[in-house]
């Protein structure tokens, strides 16, 4: 019987952001404020209160998890948690992580106030999130998530390089990421203004992302990178005058941080630095599970960092009905009484499948026995997930080489160290696919093998690192020299190991 609900719509205002949004009455709020910045430290599940909300008009009933974590006092003020959350009823919401400081106590970072704004932003292969900063106050003013432009040149950095290499590729590109950094932050400033008032100043702007985007938007040759030892030319920090970009900021100046080696951009040194992983006496690990997936395994004494083409299947791309993380992708897939049961995105009709999808829907089919540790589809056609969406065997394949190169590369790093993965005593995801991602499900796989207490979803790391360079520039600039002398880039593929250890971690465990 069709859910009634899924004919009505109902409106939700978000303040401060001022933006009002559109959705199926039953929505699960977590499925549409991640797409508005919102980030869920816990990755959704209820275990922390990161991503509460407080309703300003309308109703959200108390769940068991908001009693868990939430005081009396901040339930009857109308605090809760959004990833737990439905919107049944129009609902103005205000976001609680636009009104917190964005630095924590520790020493290194610590707060020091300058009297005007400044603007993060994390540059990413597929999207882009930048966030005004109050200087003053630490306080985010504002954010914009945006697809990137490029995308329509190609979804992957080694279909961006080919782009790059054509005649006027590198122009083209450098343009498009320009035009569309400036103007999400042109919006930001003018929806940000108060009424009759003016804001300060607009200082600086701190950009961070992969190699490859360094190099676009910076206007650097991507030629090094298109073949082997992949070393570039040019990838420290670069400096430019916002006026230069064709922004309208006039006296900002814009840094994009240095990157620390091949295909490790300055998206990781930022994590690095949310993380605190060079400040840790014990040994740590960082995963950004993307289209090129990097890590960082280390302490305060040395840092090891590698990346490895793990191919876009964590972000639906190559999957017969692949597709974003938005509204109609299955995002999670389990089994119950025998039976798969697909959660979709939206409360919506199915209409593909995104990484975390992806992830659950093969070990859940590998619990079911339709998928052989070889990865083979025990009827040799697909298994079917919910109305018309299905797994295919070219999509199981797609995934096997993602995480054999994630996990060969962990596996590769903590030999280096002369460690085993029993000595890791943590290890951080990030990214949005991280952050999602069922860890019961990527152990399941094969791409973690670790106890799950060890694996920490972290967010946005990059973004927040970007945001604790930005008010560390007077002391660094923003080049941070003596962390990056603690990092070694190791080139994977130089390893006589990697390509059998690759294989042997394409299979599926037991």
């Amino acid at each position: 019987m069709c859910d009634a609900r899924l004919n009505r719509t109902v409106t939700i205002e978000l303040l401060p952001l001022g933006r009002t949004l559109r959705v199926p009455a039953g929505t699960l709020l977590a499925d549409v404020l991640f797409a508005q910045g919102v980030e869920f430290p816990c990755g959704g599940r209820g275990r922390c209160k990161g991503c509460r909300v407080k309703i300003l008009a309308g109703e959200l009933p108390v769940t068991a998890d908001d009693t868990r974590l939430l005081t009396p006092e901040e339930l009857a003020a109308g605090w809760r948690l959004s990833c737990r959350a439905r919107a049944d009823g129009d609902l103005k919401l205000d976001l609680a992580q636009w009104d917190a400081a964005i630095l924590d106590d520790d020493s290194r970072f610590a707060f020091t106030p300058h009297d005007d704004l400044g603007v993060a932003v994390d540059l990413g292969t597929t999207t882009i999130v930048a966030q005004l900063l109050d200087r003053r106050s630490g306080h985010v003013l504002g954010v914009r998530l945006a697809l990137n432009p490029q995308a329509r040149h190609g979804a992957d950095i080694m279909s961006r390089i080919d782009r790059a290499l054509a005649p006027e590729g590198l122009a083209t590109l450098r343009d498009l990421i320009r035009r569309q950094i400036g103007g999400m932050i042109a919006e930001l400033i003018a929806t940000t203004a108060p009424d009759g008032g003016a804001l300060p100043l607009l200082r600086d702007v701190v950009v961070v992302g992969n190699t490859v985007m360094h190099h676009l938007f910076c206007g650097v040759s991507v030629e090094p990178l298109s073949h082997h030892p992949f070393v570039p030319d040019s990838d420290g920090l670069h400096v430019l005058p916002a006026a230069e970009l064709g922004w309208n900021l006039p006296g900002a100046t814009v840094r994009f941080l240095p990157c620390l080696g091949g295909f490790v951009g300055s998206d990781i040194l930022a994590g690095v630095l949310a993380t605190k992983l060079h400040e840790s006496a014990e040994l740590v690990g960082l995963v950004d599970l993307g289209t090129n997936g990097e890590i960082v395994i280390g302490n305060r004494d040395r840092l090891l960092c590698a990346s490895t083409a793990a191919g876009p299947a964590f972000e639906g791309a190559r999957i017969s009905m692949g597709m974003r993380a938005a509204t109609g992708a299955i995002a999670e897939v389990s089994v119950t009484d025998g039976r798969l049961q697909c959660r979709v995105l939206g409360h919506v009709e199915p209409r593909g499948l995104c990484g975390s999808g992806l992830v659950d829907a093969v070990a859940a089919g590998l619990d079911l026995g339709r998928i052989r540790p070889n990865g083979r589809l025990s009827d040799g056609t697909s298994l079917m997930l919910a109305g018309p969406v299905k797994l295919t065997q070219a999509d199981i394949r797609e995934l096997q080489l993602a995480k054999g190169a994630i996990a060969a590369g962990i596996r590769l790093l903590l030999g280096q160290w002369g460690a085993t993965p029993a000595d890791l005593t943590r290890l951080h995801l990030a990214g949005a696919f991280g952050n999602y991602i069922n860890r019961a499900s990527a152990r399941r796989i094969g791409l973690l093998d670790f106890p799950l207490d060890k694996v920490a979803p972290s967010g946005n790391t990059a973004l927040l690192g970007a945001k604790l360079a930005l008010f560390n520039l007077p002391e660094h600039a923003g080049d941070f020299p003596e962390l990056r002398r603690r990092i070694q880039h190791v080139s994977l593929n130089e390893d006589p190991q990697f390509h059998e250890i690759y294989v042997e971690k394409m299979g599926f465990p037991e």
